[in-house]
């Protein structure tokens, strides 16, 4: 975790921070001198300039700024320099952490920036509208035979001809028929499956012959045929969503498709869907509410359940008969973080929050209304709205619609049109009579997944496409087509599968060369690539040096806090209940039961048998800060009553503890920090030994 907080940091922020580091100066360039040597390693100055203006966009050339940074970078790259003579750019995980890194980042710039500006365009104004859909799914695996892929096709067709009041009696006979023919045994079928076989098609039939061709429900029909596993409690209706809700192509055909009308069939990675398109409103945006929420988790013990749901409906009933809903937060919410600001949440569009709290929070038609209780894994809560608001400015939001574009499957269109920009831009060739050679190499065997380059391609090597520089031949397409051959039971089309791999092949080539042009033509990546190549390089050396060695080294972080105890103090604190009261009458029973030596649980379970709201306690070891009544009675004993948002309140005062050490457990986190700020600190004055550092001033810029 503590690797990828560190990226966040501003390079040089702090001296264990992983700094970027710009791109190898060009050797022997009269405008890019040596800035400094380090441990004899010459450093330019583009390469100090480019981080410094990276992290002090503000700054300018202020000379101070240049200093105080300047002896940052020195120490970051003390840390480069023993890293690289320990060779730790060699280490196999550290080469395979930075091709992931550059996978991830190279993804926006394999794309093409016009089709991209298109897809953010697109999604912020699907973004004003919300769809409610329903769909049936039909199941089919992306790596689905042929047979199968027909099967489902056959089947999605049935129920959208059926929801459109279309025959079907002829398709459900030729489906019947498919799946015979399409079974290993047939002709001679199995009992087994047979009764398979009638499983799938007799519901089909039963259902065309009581509507008699007329128009099935989509509902009626999505639980019959859908495969959705929820299909069987919501008839398929998927409720209201907007875009980045669902995949891509299903998103499309939902947007696409007029309210009421059924789509056509449309592929998504889980299968065939038709899409039913049953309202479109305009987006309900975001919105702002206040809760009081109740702790009742999922799986606490049923009387303290009953407990809090009965607490939940009286703070309710006192919300509706008027009752400041900001004093009933302070006097009652769970939540203690929102109740520090009246209750108040961020504000939260649809997906955001827990199913039942999104209901509850936008059924609520104007801004004052409140909400009955509602329940989610976590409580109960009332809610109040504070206000409502649409989607925000495209401008304000299209970093995360971008983001969010560039890890969606919509972002495959943006490849396909790089694929051309990049046949267009590198000289793309081919010889397409090369590849037709294959329509007579490829047979049964591949099909069955025994098909093999050496047997069956042996000697074609005939040039087949270029780009740029790279050349492929027949060669390299016998390979590619071994390598993703898949056992299909012996059958296919020679030509549709050489044609589709071919393309296949063209288009992942083309996206592999400017993958390989991305260093050269965008200094941008370089940049980021050797931000990345410098952070992950030092991390390891400095989880070796600083992090992981003050966690494991239990002696040394012992020795340390013994040595330092004293700057671990916990400050004064008191042992103390609050009790909040309904009334007078109320506190004095408290009072009374206290005398009598009764607990908290015994004083609790005996005034709240008629409202849950009569007696509240908090007790803990408070420190001053904490809250204010405990503050106000510092001492052993019982306070007087003090009435506070609308309660009585007293304190019970059993002991005031005067500041002493914490425990090395108590206090580990802040002492482990300072040990790691010590060891850090022990490293670079090493480094400053091993590596001399001679710098040339004269050169850096002073306005």
């Amino acid at each position: 975790m503590k690797k990828f907080l560190l990226f966040a940091v501003p390079m040089f922020a702090l001296c264990t921070a992983l700094p970027a580091q710009a791109p190898v100066a060009v050797p022997n360039d009269p405008n890019d001198p040596v800035l400094m040597t380090i441990g004899g390693a010459p450093i330019r100055l583009s390469e100090f300039m480019y981080v410094y203006k990276k992290n002090n966009k503000d700054q300018g050339n202020d000379p101070k700024a240049i200093d105080n940074y300047l002896d940052l970078f020195v120490t970051f790259k003390m840390k480069v320099k023993e890293a690289e003579d320990l060779e730790r750019d060699t280490v196999g995980k550290f080469r395979t952490e930075l091709a992931g890194y550059r996978r991830q980042v190279a993804q926006q710039y394999l794309t093409d920036k016009r089709v991209n500006d298109s897809l953010l365009r697109e999604a912020y104004d699907r973004m004003q509208w919300d769809v409610r859909a329903s769909h049936i799914l039909v199941k089919l695996p992306e790596n689905a035979l042929p047979k199968d892929t027909m099967l489902a096709w056959m089947r999605i067709g049935i129920a959208r001809n059926m929801v459109l009041g279309k025959q079907v009696t002829k398709q459900i006979g030729e489906y019947d028929q498919q799946l015979r023919k399409t079974n290993a045994n047939w002709p001679k079928l199995t009992p087994a499956d047979t009764l398979k076989i009638f499983n799938l098609v007799n519901p089909l039939r039963q259902l065309d012959r009581r509507y008699k061709g007329k128009a099935v429900p989509f509902e009626e029909v999505a639980r019959l045929i859908s495969e959705d596993p929820s299909a069987a409690q919501n008839a398929g209706d998927l409720g209201y969503f907007t875009a980045f809700s669902m995949v891509y192509p299903f998103e499309t055909a939902a947007y696409r498709t007029p309210v009421g009308q059924i789509s056509n069939p449309i592929t998504t990675r889980f299968g065939y869907h038709i899409v039913k398109v049953v309202d479109r409103r305009k987006a309900q945006g975001e919105i702002l509410v206040a809760h009081i929420m109740i702790k009742a988790p999922d799986g606490m013990p049923a009387t303290d359940s009953l407990n809090a749901k009965q607490k939940a409906d009286e703070i309710y009933t006192k919300a509706k008969a008027g009752e400041d809903f900001s004093t009933l937060v302070k006097q009652f919410s769970d939540d203690k973080g929102s109740a520090a600001k009246n209750g108040e949440l961020p504000w939260f569009g649809l997906y955001k929050m827990p199913p039942p709290f999104e209901k509850a929070s936008f059924a609520l038609q104007n801004n004052g209304d409140i909400s009955e209780p509602i329940k989610t894994a976590w409580g109960w809560h009332i809610i109040k709205r504070l206000d409502r608001r649409d989607v925000p400015a495209y401008e304000s939001i299209k970093g995360d619609i971008k983001a969010k574009v560039n890890k969606d499957q919509r972002a495959l269109s943006g490849r396909t049109a790089l694929v051309e920009r990049v046949k267009k831009e590198y000289g793309f060739t081919q010889n397409l009579a090369a590849r037709d050679e294959f329509y007579k190499l490829v047979d049964t065997t591949y099909f069955m997944g025994q098909w093999t380059a050496e047997a069956k391609a042996k000697g074609y090597v005939k040039p087949l496409f270029t780009i740029g520089t790279k050349a492929y031949t027949q060669k390299d397409f016998a390979a590619w087509l071994e390598a993703r051959q898949v056992r299909r039971g012996g059958k296919g089309d020679p030509k549709m599968v050489v044609d589709m791999m071919y393309t296949q092949m063209v288009e992942e080539m083309c996206v592999a060369y400017e993958d390989s042009q991305l260093e050269t033509k965008y200094p941008d990546f370089r940049n980021l690539m050797q931000e990345y190549r410098d952070g992950i390089l030092l991390f390891d050396l400095q989880d070796e040096k600083v992090w992981s060695r003050a966690v494991t080294d239990s002696t040394g972080l012992r020795n340390f806090y013994e040595a330092n105890k004293n700057n671990y103090l916990w400050p004064e604190r008191a042992d103390a209940t609050v009790y909040s009261c309904a009334d007078e009458k109320t506190a004095k029973a408290v009072r009374k039961m206290l005398k009598q030596g009764k607990s908290e649980k015994e004083i609790l379970e005996t005034l709240n048998k008629n409202s849950q709201l009569n007696v509240q306690t908090e007790t803990k070891l408070y420190q001053k800060g904490d809250n204010a009544l405990v503050d106000q009675n510092w001492k052993e004993g019982t306070s007087a009553n003090t009435m506070k948002d609308g309660r009585v309140m007293f304190v019970v005062t059993r002991k005031v503890m005067p500041p002493t050490p914490k425990s090395l457990q108590e206090a580990r986190g802040l002492i482990t920090n300072d040990y790691q700020t010590q060891l850090e600190k022990e490293w670079v004055e090493s480094l400053r030994k091993k590596y001399p550092v001679v710098i040339n001033r004269e050169v850096l810029p002073r306005k």
